[in-house]
C-alpha cells in the first residue's frame, strides 16, 4: 500500500507554516513550542481568558492540553474552543491524566460537551476514562495492564473506532503501538522507541505536532494525524540510535528528537513507516 500522503502532508506543513495556538501545560510548554518550530510551524502560547478568543481567531489550529489544570485555564480552554469551532479551525484535545482525578475527568468531559474536537489524542487509559467512565490511569501515564499489544490489537481497534463515532473526532491512541482512526478507517503504527517514555512530554509534543499537521491539511485530517504520529515515532527511533552511538542518554535524546523532526524527509518517513491501514 502506498503511503505517499506522508509526502504531501509534511510538505504542506513546511510550506504553509501554520500558526498553532497552544493552551498547554507548564511542564512541557517550551518543548511543544520547539517541536512546532522544528516542523516549520509557528507556535503561540496564550491562556488568559482576556485574549484567548482573539488569539485563536488569528491562528490556524487550536491545541488544548489539560496537563496542569487550574480553574483559570479551564475557562480559557472553553472560550478558545468555542471560538475555534465557530471559525472552523481544527481543535486537538489532549486529556492528560483523565481518570486520575475528578477534576481532570470532568474537565475533559466539559470540553467535549462545549465544542467538537477534530482530534483527541491520549493514551489508552485516558481515553477509556472518557469513553467508558472507568480507567486504570496511573498519574498521567497509561496503566501497563491496559497497554495495546499485538494480542489485544483487534479489540483496541474496535474500541478506537467506537470512540471516534461517539466523539465525532479522529482518535489517536498512542503508546507502544499506536492506533489512529476516523471511525471507519484505522491505521496501526509501530514507530517509536521505549526510551521515549523516559522523556517528559513526548505525548504533549506529539499533540502540538498533530495541531500543525491538521492545520495545514484540513482536507486530509486522518492522513495528517498518521503522518504526525509516524514522524514523531521515527524521530524518537533515530534520536535514540544516535545517542547510543555517542554514548549519551535521554537528555540528549530529547534534543535530538526535536532535531530529527526538522531534518527527516518525507521519503525517510515513508521508508521508515512501520504500520498498516486496517
Amino acid at each position: 500500500m502506498s503511503y505517499s500522503f506522508i509526502n504531501e502532508t509534511m510538505e504542506n506543513v513546511r510550506k504553509k507554516h501554520p500558526l498553532v495556538h497552544n493552551i498547554t501545560n507548564y511542564v512541557t510548554v517550551n518543548d511543544c513550542a520547539n517541536i512546532l518550530l522544528a516542523a516549520n510551524a509557528s507556535p503561540i502560547m496564550s491562556d488568559d481568558i482576556a485574549e484567548v478568543a482573539e488569539i485563536t481567531s488569528i491562528c490556524n489550529a487550536l491545541v488544548i492540553n489539560i496537563g496542569t489544570l487550574c480553574e483559570r485555564t479551564i475557562a480559557s480552554m472553553v472560550e478558545a474552543g468555542k471560538k475555534s469551532f465557530e471559525i472552523g479551525n481544527p481543535i486537538v484535545l489532549d486529556p492528560v491524566g483523565a481518570g486520575a482525578s475528578k477534576l481532570r475527568t470532568e474537565t475533559a468531559k466539559q470540553l467535549l460537551a462545549s465544542f467538537n474536537s477534530s482530534v483527541i489524542r491520549g493514551n489508552i487509559s485516558e481515553l477509556k476514562a472518557l469513553f467508558t467512565g472507568s480507567s486504570g490511569t496511573k498519574g498521567v501515564d497509561a496503566n501497563a495492564l491496559e497497554t495495546i499489544t499485538e494480542d489485544n490489537l483487534d479489540e483496541g481497534i474496535k474500541m478506537a473506532k467506537e470512540m471516534s463515532k461517539k466523539f465525532d473526532a479522529i482518535i489517536a491512541i498512542t503508546g507502544a503501538i499506536d492506533i489512529v482512526t476516523d471511525g471507519e478507517v484505522a491505521y496501526v503504527i509501530r514507530n517509536g522507541h521505549e526510551k521515549m517514555r523516559q522523556i517528559t512530554g513526548t505525548g504533549c509534543m506529539l499533540t502540538s505536532l498533530i495541531g500543525a499537521f491538521v492545520a495545514a491539511n484540513q482536507k486530509q485530517m486522518l492522513e495528517s494525524v498518521v503522518s504526525a504520529v509516524c514522524l514523531m515515532g521515527l524521530s524518537g527511533e533515530k534520536a535514540w540510535e544516535s545517542c547510543v552511538k555517542d554514548a549519551l542518554g535521554t537528555g540528549s535524546m530529547k534534543s535530538r528528537l526535536i532535531d530529527f523532526i526538522g531534518t527527516l524527509t518525507a521519503d525517510d518517513c515513508i521508508k521508515g513507516f512501520k504500520g498498516e491501514r486496517v
